[in-house]
């Protein structure tokens, strides 16, 4: 009534029904939303903390492979090259990773590494250094070795060195290049040595005709590279390396790496040859390095892509100590 006094049969007005189920709609409606928000605020801040950790890992994954052995810096015995001397770095011209006889296939080349590591070694020395492989011109640098997470400092030179790009996309061609005028001849390796240095005779005989050179130079190379000394022979026909301290990249790193395709591996063809084959090993080869001096110190071989350094200091220790 006007007065708040009921009049006799008035009843308190009540809520339809169907208005209740719109609350009761509306109420689940509200959590469902919030439920949704909450479970993709917590998936971005997942998603988020993870990327960052990926990021972290990426920018560590250099110093994480570098303290497990790979490309490991040289801390040895440092020489004085004596004025003059002289360094013939030979490389692959074989470009693409396939099954022999197929032509289609992953990039590929020499290593990067056992390319700079070498040459910057002899360089820096004060020696005059120069770039070869076996068909001249252009060198197939295998991109995969350029990878920010396993470039050397020396890569990284490379990049920045218009010099020895030069001579990487203007190699000498071995048939052109007279061995016995060297000190050191370093063959590099990578997988596309497998498919070339092997195979060469122009090599094979270069590599015998310097061992007799006047000037008794030094010859090695490290991984892949060291198939470029398996079919040099002495005068009396003999395979030069037979009976011969050496080593290569070992079968455990080929299989490991899961590259069995290529048709030469170093330490079945150097064995093949007669050469007394050594390796180091680690829980993965790739992250082992070993180097080997042969006892007529004519001959210094590394056994992988962590063994140029060592290698090239070794070689010009000799010639040093030959003054």
């Amino acid at each position: 009534s006007r007065y708040g006094v009921k009049k006799p049969g008035c009843r308190a007005r009540a809520i339809p029904f169907p208005q209740w189920q719109n609350v009761a709609r509306w109420r689940v409606e509200l959590t469902f939303l919030t439920t949704r928000y909450l479970v993709k605020k917590t998936l971005l801040t997942t998603l988020g903390v993870l990327v960052l950790a990926i990021l972290v890992l990426l920018m560590a994954l250099p110093t994480i492979l570098h303290k497990a052995g790979l490309h490991p810096e040289y801390t040895g015995e440092q020489v004085e090259v004596p004025p003059g001397k002289r360094a013939l770095v030979i490389t692959t011209s074989h470009a693409v990773l396939a099954a022999p006889g197929e032509t289609q296939g992953k990039p590929s080349g020499v290593m990067a590494s056992e390319l700079t590591h070498p040459y910057y070694s002899f360089l820096d020395a004060g020696m005059r250094v120069d770039v070869a492989s076996v068909k001249g011109g252009e060198i197939p640098v295998d991109p995969q070795t350029l990878m920010y997470m396993i470039r050397t400092p020396e890569d990284e030179r490379f990049l920045n060195d218009p010099v020895l790009q030069a001579k990487v996309k203007n190699s000498l061609r071995i048939d052109d290049v007279d061995f016995t005028q060297y000190d050191i001849i370093f063959l590099a390796g990578g997988w596309g040595a497998a498919y070339d240095l092997g195979y060469s005779p122009v090599l094979a005989d270069k590599i015998s005709e310097a061992y007799y050179a006047q000037n008794t130079p030094v010859m090695g190379g490290v991984c892949h590279g060291v198939l470029g000394l398996i079919n040099a022979r002495d005068r009396d026909g003999n395979l030069l390396i037979a009976g011969r301290r050496m080593t290569g990249v070992s079968d455990k790193q080929v299989k490991e790496l899961g590259i069995e395709m290529t048709p030469q591996h170093p330490e079945a063809e150097l064995r093949k040859a007669g050469a007394r084959y050594e390796s180091a090993t680690a829980f993965r080869d790739i992250f082992a390095t070993l180097v080997v001096v042969d006892d007529e110190q004519r001959f210094v071989t590394g056994q992988n892509q962590n063994s140029g350094l060592e290698t090239a200091h070794k070689m010009m220790a000799i010639i040093a100590r030959g003054e």
